[in-house]
């Protein structure tokens, strides 16, 4: 087998194993503040979660079958691993950026959530003199 191939094996293996650690990772402790996210809804959130591990799914193996052909090809051991460094590395950052945008978008629907189930403001005891 000649060493591009083997670069691309490696890579697909490496990637898409990440993936689904990370996908089972986030699905497996997500829940709780996807829960917290939806007023406590649990069927709303189990749902949400599924749906957001196979878009998870959907969007990083795509990328990563898609990014098989670029960069340059290995014409050593020591230049596959190189390439493999990088080309992982890419995967990880886009990993880490969705998650960070998918934690990011459901704070923001959890403080949503928080300030209208808020009770509403105490009426003021004193009045301050105006001057």
């Amino acid at each position: 087998m000649n060493i591009t191939v083997t670069h691309h094996i490696l890579y697909l293996i490496i990637s898409v194993i990440t993936t689904i650690w990370v996908a089972s990772t986030l699905h497996k402790h997500g829940r709780i503040f996807l829960v917290d996210a939806f007023h406590g809804n649990e069927k709303l959130a189990d749902s949400v979660n599924h749906l957001l591990v196979v878009g998870f799914y959907l969007v990083n193996v795509g990328f990563v079958v898609y990014a098989v052909k670029y960069g340059d090809k290995p014409t050593d051991v020591a230049s596959m691993l190189e390439g493999l460094g990088t080309k992982i590395g890419i995967v990880l950052l886009t990993l880490g950026v969705m998650h960070f945008l998918n934690v990011y978008v459901f704070n923001r629907m959890r403080k949503d959530a928080m300030l209208h189930a808020a009770p509403p403001p105490v009426p003021p005891t004193t009045h301050l003199p105006v001057r």
